[in-house]
């Protein structure tokens, strides 16, 4: 069966002290080869053990996943990360950056090297091919790290907040480039993020997880990254529903962070 499937998962970290944290509690999600999500939640949720998991770092207590019809055990190419972080290698150009993962899988420069060059000129980085990566800015590092993650040819593509140090502007055009890569290759993509307006352009679907334990809170199916897709996204922000769902998620999980602060209201 195509697809990511996410049956009953669950994350106990055990401490020290002899106590534990519950991070995850029996999350279940079915993703369709393809498909975009966006998660949100507030801080403690387990967003990125989610996305630990599922890239295969992380080896959850209970519950299991499938990725076309094989089971998820540690890390594989089929799943690709971006981190917030680019992680790259500074002393190496950015075309070397790219092409790292097919040579380490051992295949040619012949029978790579156009599809590396291709990458970088859809990011739009082919001016840039033999600059070093401390030579780029951060947008321009973000967008190195999407290109050397598409040169692997995943299935999966797991962004934890990718865009989340980047100026407004700059981030504004990632997100655009992020729907474009989507529409371009097929992939199925699942993006952890802070912003409220940013899930909501990005996510296809968007889920809202809870805290203590972590678990799916709810689940929204939306149009606004088909709308990105051929549009301004500012344009796309102007929907009325775009407003009202981001009031709806913004009051849901400001509540969620008052119950965590034993306070009451929106938090300042």
């Amino acid at each position: 069966m195509s697809g990511l499937h996410i049956e009953n998962l669950s994350m106990r970290f055990d401490l020290p002290d002899g106590g534990h944290v519950q991070a995850l509690q029996d999350v279940s999600l079915d993703l369709k080869a393809g498909e975009l999500l966006s998660v949100l939640g507030p801080s403690g949720c387990g967003k990125t053990t989610l996305l630990n998991i599922v890239a295969g770092f992380l080896a959850p207590t209970a519950g299991q996943m499938t990725l076309n019809g094989h089971r998820i055990t540690g890390p594989d190419a089929e799943r690709g990360m971006v981190f917030q972080q680019g992680a790259l290698f500074e002393w190496m150009s950015v075309r070397d950056n790219v092409s790292f993962g097919p040579r380490m899988a051992g295949r040619k420069a012949k029978d790579y090297r156009s599809e590396v060059d291709h990458l970088l000129n859809v990011v739009g980085l082919q001016d840039f091919k033999e600059k070093m990566v401390y030579e780029l800015s951060g947008g321009m590092q973000q967008r190195v790290a999407l290109a050397r993650c598409l040169a692997n040819d995943p299935d999966v593509i797991l962004m934890d907040e990718p865009l989340g140090a980047l100026d407004a502007l700059t981030r504004e055009k990632m997100q655009s480039l992020v729907l474009k890569l989507w529409q371009e290759t097929g992939k199925t993509i699942i993006l952890i993020t802070h912003s409220v307006e940013e899930a909501l352009l990005l996510g296809e679907r968007l889920i809202v997880m809870a805290p203590r334990p972590g678990r799916i809170h709810k689940e929204y199916n939306l149009p606004f990254a088909a709308m990105g897709v051929d549009a301004d996204l500012r344009e796309v922000k102007k929907h009325p529903d775009f407003a009202t769902r981001r009031e709806e998620i913004l009051n849901m999980i400001w509540d969620m962070e008052a119950e965590i602060m034993g306070t009451t209201g929106p938090a300042a």
